[in-house]
């Protein structure tokens, strides 16, 4: 991926292959986390975040998939990203902002046709792309601050794929 897709991306993903049946990696992941972590597992997913103590408004945490497409090797698809509720909350802004949006730009349109001033609906419309603008620089100010305490995540998510490779891996 290019550095400046890796630059845009505010949920930044990884995927990494292993020698091992998915089941023994799912297997792997049951285990008690070191601190200050906490492992959850799913099925198929894991997700890898931080206890209470040590959780900040932008604590990322970390969500693995594990898919296998032929025998005796597992590919686990990595996901950081923040909180799931903050997450939620932050796509609804924004599609309340697109919402609005578009409905201004309808009022704009419509105004415009009856020979009316739209200056208004045009303000309101810029207002809202700067809104846009301002919505994503605090995505990336929450990426930035969450940061360190990803690449602890990964760290810790790499010391146990190497756990998994030596217990499972091809000899």
């Amino acid at each position: 991926m290019s550095d400046l897709v890796n630059e845009i991306v505010l949920r930044p993903r990884f995927e990494i292959r292993l020698f091992a049946e998915p089941e023994l990696v799912q297997q792997a992941f049951d285990i008690e986390a070191k601190n200050p972590f906490m492992l959850k597992r799913i099925d198929e997913h894991v997700y890898i975040k931080f206890k209470k103590a040590h959780t900040t408004f932008w604590s990322p945490q970390l969500h693995l998939e594990i898919c296998s497409f032929s025998k005796g090797k597992s590919t686990v698809y990595g996901v950081f990203g923040p909180n799931p509720a903050l997450w939620t909350f932050f796509m609804f802004l924004h599609f309340g902002v697109a919402t609005l949006f578009i409905i201004l730009g309808i009022f704009a349109y419509s105004k415009y046709s009856l020979g009316h001033d739209i200056t208004f609906w045009l303000v309101g419309m810029g207002l809202l792309v700067l809104l846009w603008f301002i919505l994503y620089a605090f995505g990336r100010l929450g990426k930035r601050n969450g940061k360190p305490q990803m690449e602890q995540l990964r760290r810790y998510a790499d010391e146990l794929f190497i756990q998994i490779q030596q217990l499972y891996g091809e000899d």
